[in-house]
């Protein structure tokens, strides 16, 4: 239930963006512990270790083939030049050829083989991440939503998620391949000639400061990325689910004064780290050339002086090459590993967030209640705040009656409902269902006795008989159907043009009293021993509310009903009358008597009378 009584008694709202704009979230620091986030992204591959083992071998092991092509190109070159004047031996070259091909075939099997496998463990940590934070959001307390934007928690599960899953896939092999070749290169060129080694070192040396320069620099751009990616997409939902608050204030060039902002700050970080990023290629390409350039003209001065073979030159040439590529792989490889560091951050901050308590140890097992609750000197303070919200609320709800609670705005009376809900935890005294503490009962058999109808409708994407059957199993048409006469929609829902199985969509809208009226007759339909109603009837008519009233009425019969009311000409017929102000009861009693009183009660009635006969 949400909380909506902010102004004396409630929460202060603690959402980072409104429908009206609000500042982002700030951020660039580089990942808090990169290492330790890697160590728990490889904790979760841990079922998979053999099989990434498998994969990295034959990354190594493909890369190795690779290595040894050059070294038989430069056998067969010399094979080749060296016959030239007395006869080429063509079996030896062809020796040599088939060779190279097969360790070039073996090479790329080991390759896809490297490849399939990763993908397939990247797929499956992707699948598990995912639903872990699905896991997480059922156990996750009401406060943690008040203070989360949507659009961050959906950007952990998507953007933050598909990031750690491409650097698992590409990130790890690329960045073993791209050492075992540089490492590889370099002691095959020691082997091969010294000389030619440190002149190809040499040329590469800028190669090597460059890289870790534009690595520092671009890494937090990386983070800031991701962060303000979260803020753009948090403020489009907000601006999405709040369109209509959005245009009847005239705010939409407030909204798309706020998404030019967040999208430029989305767009600076991005093109800077894209920039650096890119900047890799173009300066490993130069120095790959630089390279080849003082290779041939070393090596030729050492061929003229007879201390090499022209076969040298050709194998130093790739050698050069693998030399020089593996650099830029293993600068973006490293990139990505950060990149991947800064979202894991994100997402184990969501999936080690402080979690409701475990109740998988209570055994008490409760069935229907009768419907006795009693409220026992209830004391509450939000969780991350010192304010004390309700003060000292006791009370007693008798089976079968009706129980409106009352007061001015911010006077808590939501608060007591999501208490006896036990969406927030009390931190004082106790409230008991049928004598039962709800501490001892789990959470799900709490929730299990009651009915809730409340202002803000919900209404997903489904069929119609989707919506009204939610979560309430062996549920007949007839028994469907009853309840949406009931509240006057099943003339609607047959004009619809498959009746109760047309999907709701945006093609297929309900009106907020439409859907007022099936979440009622969702209540009716869960026939549960307990009702809440936070002003149920609120957005539809006159005739129409008084047909949903009788049939409330009816269902109240024998349950005992606790009602939130603003209107308080609704509420006249109720057995018990709470009127709260400032967290506590103040008054209670029937209608007549509390307007026979005279007091706070009489006071906001004949206000609201007042009101209406203006």
């Amino acid at each position: 239930m949400k909380e909506r009584e902010h102004k004396t008694g409630g929460r202060p709202a603690a959402r980072p963006h409104g429908p009206m704009g609000g500042g982002p979230r700030g951020g660039g620091e580089k990942p808090k512990d990169l290492i330790g986030t890697w160590k728990k992204l490889l904790g979760r591959c841990r079922k998979y270790t053999v099989w990434m083992i498998v994969a990295l071998v034959g990354a190594v092991a493909g890369t190795v083939l690779h290595l040894l092509g050059p070294e038989l190109l430069s056998d067969m070159t010399d094979e080749i030049t060296n016959g030239m004047l007395g006869g080429i031996d063509m079996d030896a070259v062809n020796r040599i050829a088939l060779t190279l091909v097969g360790f070039y075939v073996a090479g790329f099997l080991l390759s896809v083989l490297q490849n399939w496998i990763m993908a397939t463990v990247n797929q499956q940590v992707s699948r598990q991440m995912r639903g872990d934070i699905s896991g997480k959001i059922n156990r996750l307390p009401i406060w943690f939503y008040n203070k989360t934007t949507t659009g961050d928690v959906l950007s952990r599960v998507t953007n933050d998620v598909d990031t750690i899953g491409q650097s698992l896939n590409q990130s790890l092999a690329n960045l073993v391949t791209s050492v075992v070749l540089f490492v590889g290169s370099l002691v095959m060129m020691i082997v091969t000639n010294g000389i030619l080694t440190v002149t190809a070192v040499l040329a590469s040396l800028l190669g090597f400061v460059l890289m870790f320069a534009i690595m520092g620099r671009s890494q937090k751009y990386f983070l800031m990325q991701q962060q303000r990616l979260g803020d753009v997409e948090g403020h489009i939902e907000e601006m999405y689910t709040g369109h209509l608050v959005v245009k009847a204030y005239c705010g939409e060039e407030n909204a798309e004064r706020t998404f030019d902002e967040l999208n430029g700050r989305l767009r600076a970080s991005g093109f800077r780290a894209q920039c650096l990023s890119g900047l890799m290629m173009p300066i490993m390409s130069f120095i790959g050339n630089l390279g080849y350039v003082a290779v041939c003209v070393v090596g030729g001065a050492l061929i003229l002086n007879g201390e090499i073979g022209f076969g040298v030159i050709v194998a130093f040439m790739m050698y050069v090459r693998y030399f020089t590529q593996p650099l830029s792989q293993i600068a973006q490889a490293m990139q990505s590993l950060q990149s991947a560091a800064a979202a894991g951050e994100r997402v184990f901050e969501f999936l080690e967030a402080e979690e409701m308590e475990d109740e998988s140890g209570k055994t008490l097992r409760v069935g229907k209640a009768r419907g006795l609750v009693e409220f026992d000197h209830v004391r509450f303070g939000y969780e991350d705040s010192d304010r004390t919200v309700i003060h000292d609320f006791s009370a007693v709800a008798k089976p079968g009656q009706k129980v409106a609670i009352v007061g001015p705005t911010g006077a808590g009376k939501t608060t007591m409902v999501n208490l006896l809900m036990r969406f927030h935890e009390i931190q004082g005294g106790e409230i008991r269902i049928d004598g039962v503490s709800t501490r001892q009962m789990t959470r799900e058999q709490v929730h299990a006795q009651f009915c809730m109808v409340l202002q803000d409708t919900w209404v997903f994407e489904g069929t119609v008989r989707e919506n009204l059957i939610y979560n309430t199993p062996d549920v007949t048409d007839e028994r469907m159907k009853e309840a949406c006469r009931a509240v006057g929609l099943d003339h609607f829902v047959r004009t619809l043009p498959q009746g109760y199985d047309t999907v709701l969509d945006d093609r297929i809208g309900l009106s907020q009293g439409q859907k007022q009226q099936l979440t009622i007759a969702r209540a009716m339909i869960a026939d549960r021993p307990m009702l809440i109603l936070d002003e149920a009837t609120s957005s539809v008519d006159t005739r129409t509310e008084q047909q949903i009233q009788s049939a409330m009425d009816r269902l109240m019969q024998g349950r005992t009903s606790f009602v939130i009311a603003h209107r308080l000409s609704t509420i006249r017929n109720s057995d018990l009358i709470l009127v709260m102000k400032d967290g506590d009861i103040i008054e209670s009693g029937t209608h007549d008597g509390l307007l026979a009183k005279n007091g706070f009660y009489a006071s906001l009635y004949n206000s609201q009378f007042e009101d209406s006969a203006a």
